[in-house]
């Protein structure tokens, strides 16, 4: 009797590389978020513990106390500059650029979070890093899992996230701590659920893309960008609750 063991379909061959494919841009897109990371993490661990560094940022006021300056400002909103200079360049940035412009936007992203070692102790720093690196582990290994459709979710999380970034900017000026304490909650419940719902995107768009193309290694720097984006905004919003004033 003839073994069929051995026999694949050609519906089983496509499946495989398939699964193969995905297997290898994820594995692309969580290389390119954790450097990402670990950049943002050394140089902000750098910045913010050596006093000299960070007091770059910043300038004495009139009254005796300190203000951010014009440099602490450029840097804060720097990243946001390579946010959609990433986005909108897609097409005519090479996947190399994107790397460089990536490297750059993680090494600015860590002197501008800098600031949190003014504010709290190293070590709720540290705790709260670790936990949301296991949360956001777990939804990622929920996200490219699941067999639930996340995309009817989709919407509903951004609907949330632009509330509450209306709701921090109205807060601002009204200075509520009980609305501040409102938005954390949010703040922990959107983007926990945006990493599952990312990661199952990524797994999509990993199933339909070609190997080894440019335009697929920017689609796996876009993707990390995205990863790096939800886990940085996580963190600070754990370590909300979590994190010991000074």
């Amino acid at each position: 009797m003839e073994n069929n063991n051995f026999i694949k379909s050609p519906i089983e061959h496509t499946a495989s590389a398939s699964g193969t494919m995905v297997k290898t841009f994820m594995s692309n897109v969580f290389s390119y978020m954790a450097s990402a990371l670990a950049i943002t993490g050394i140089i902000s661990y750098w910045f913010g513990t050596d006093l000299e560094l960070v007091g770059m940022l910043f300038s004495p006021t009139a009254e005796g106390g300190v203000s951010m300056n014009m440099l602490g400002y450029i840097v804060m909103f720097a990243p946001l500059g390579f946010v959609l200079l990433m986005s909108f360049g897609f097409q005519k940035l090479s996947s190399m650029a994107m790397v460089i412009l990536f490297i750059i936007y993680s090494a600015i992203m860590g002197i501008s979070l800098s600031t949190i070692f003014l504010v709290y102790t190293a070590s709720s720093i540290f705790m709260t890093f670790f936990i949301t690196a296991g949360t956001f582990g777990i939804m990622a290994l929920l996200g490219y899992t699941t067999k639930t459709d996340l995309t009817k979710f989709g919407s509903i999380l951004m609907m949330g996230l632009i509330g509450i970034i209306i709701a921090s900017v109205v807060n601002m000026f009204m200075g509520s701590e009980t609305m501040d304490y409102i938005i954390s909650i949010l703040g922990v419940l959107i983007f926990t659920g945006l990493t599952a719902y990312d990661v199952q995107k990524l797994k999509r768009i990993g199933s339909g893309v070609e190997y080894g193309t440019d335009e697929t290694n920017k689609l796996a720097i876009m993707g990390a960008l995205n990863l790096y984006l939800d886990f940085v905004n996580l963190f600070l919003f754990l370590l909300r609750f979590l994190g010991d004033r000074k």
